[in-house]
């Protein structure tokens, strides 16, 4: 009990010194970076509430796609790279200390897991849901309580988030003159009568294009 709440407790701190460092930071890139750092300690509490399913969303969806993408997306922007690469030298004592950080991290939600058992886990009432069968796994109860108490809601959700995507791709989306666009019905209406031209061009004239 002692070691679930050691790593608790140190878990919790690290995602709020990130979540804080997110918004802090003057560096985007090391926003990202303290994002992924967020989302991997938060991914250790799930562990420790029994939610290993929810632990394996976080770090696949959340820290292999979504802040793997945002970190290109900061690429694109204009950083200066050359002062980055200045200060490379002085940043590594702390690059290893957040790596060691999340390594501690991971050794102690292994040896709390362990201890305990993932039988013991699932007894805790916040992890199984109310209402679920001791022997029903994790990702069955959330899929049961998901999909029936709250399909509502998790369909409007999809939607805010669908326009939320529209809404962000009409605001970035600049006409430039002289640019060269596709149009589909174009494509789709074409004919072997309009989409080519027969022509017989002479020894040493080319073809007008």
């Amino acid at each position: 009990m002692l070691l679930q709440a050691i790593a608790f407790y140190l878990m919790a701190a690290v995602t709020l010194i990130s979540a804080v460092a997110v918004v802090s930071s003057k560096n985007p890139v090391h926003s990202v970076l303290f994002l992924i750092a967020a989302f991997f300690s938060a991914a250790g509490l799930f562990v420790l509430l029994g939610a290993e399913f929810l632990a394996m969303l976080l770090v696949v969806v959340y820290v292999g796609a979504v802040a793997v993408l945002f970190l290109f997306v900061v690429m694109m922007l204009d950083v200066d790279f050359a002062a980055l690469r200045q200060g490379f030298a002085r940043y590594m004592p702390l690059g290893g200390l957040i790596a060691g950080g999340l390594a501690v991290e991971m050794v102690m939600v292994s040896t709390t897991v362990a201890t305990r058992g993932a039988a013991k886990l699932n007894e805790i009432p916040m992890a199984r849901g109310a209402g679920a069968a001791p022997d029903v796994t994790n990702a069955e109860a959330i899929g049961r309580v998901l999909y029936t108490n709250y399909v509502y809601f998790f369909q409007a959700a999809g939607m805010v988030l669908l326009v939320a995507m529209i809404g962000a791709i009409v605001l970035t989306l600049r006409h430039k003159p002289g640019v060269r666009r596709q149009v589909i019905m174009d494509q789709v209406l074409r004919t072997p009568k309009t989409g080519m031209r027969m022509v017989s061009p002479k020894p040493g004239e080319g073809i007008d294009a």
